[in-house]
């Protein structure tokens, strides 16, 4: 059972808002927070020491703010799957911390079931995007440039798996309707975030949509 619970770091600078989100955290029989930081230095290093699967982020806070630390954890290859907790609803404030990397966002004010839910989402491998964010994110600079030109280097199994992760699909269920091994769909990822000059799961759903393949 315990290599089932999902593994989480909460990163905020008001502990009565940590100690809430434990709170709402731990009468989830699959959930279980692993350490606390109160800024985002201190965020990277829980996250390296800790080896968490889901990093909870707030995105304003002294110091270095969570769209540093999100470019940290990019750097250092952690595999930590960020959820932005925010009490900011501005595009501004969300808009860049999508593009440093993160899986998705919810409001501090999020149902309890719904952020346990959304933890569960984005540990599984799906990209949260509320439909007005993923307009704007559209509507800046296409991730990774190059517009329609690079999509040519994709076969078509590729493209196959690139319209499936716009749908906001994990690589399981994604090997489960392709009828593929779930390491040949990691690898497939991997070809298309090459290909596409591209960061992650979240540039390439954006990517896909903005080229009328998928969702």
């Amino acid at each position: 059972m315990a290599e089932d619970v999902i593994r989480v770091v909460l990163v905020d600078d008001h502990q009565v808002v940590r100690r809430g989100l434990r709170t709402f955290l731990e009468v989830q029989e699959d959930i279980e927070v692993v350490g606390e930081a109160a800024d985002g230095a201190e965020g990277v290093e829980r996250a390296e020491e800790l080896r968490p699967d889901v990093v909870l982020m707030d995105v304003k806070m002294p110091g270095m703010d969570g769209i540093e630390a999100l470019r940290r954890l990019r750097e250092l290859e952690n595999p930590a799957r960020v959820l932005i907790v925010t009490s900011f609803t501005e595009q501004r404030t969300v808009v860049p911390a999508l593009r440093a990397g993160a899986a998705g966002y919810v409001y501090k004010d999020v149902d309890p079931d719904a952020l346990a839910g959304a933890i569960r989402s984005v540990h599984a491998g799906h990209v949260l995007l509320q439909p007005e964010v993923a307009g704007a994110l559209l509507s800046q600079d296409d991730p990774g440039g190059g517009g329609q030109g690079r999509g040519n280097a994709l076969t078509e199994r590729e493209r196959e798996v690139l319209a499936l992760i716009a749908d906001g699909r994990s690589n399981r269920e994604i090997a489960r309707a392709l009828v593929l091994s779930e390491k040949t769909v990691k690898t497939h990822v991997s070809n298309i975030l090459m290909k596409l000059d591209l960061a992650d799961r979240t540039q390439a759903a954006l990517w896909a949509v903005r080229h009328g393949i998928g969702a």
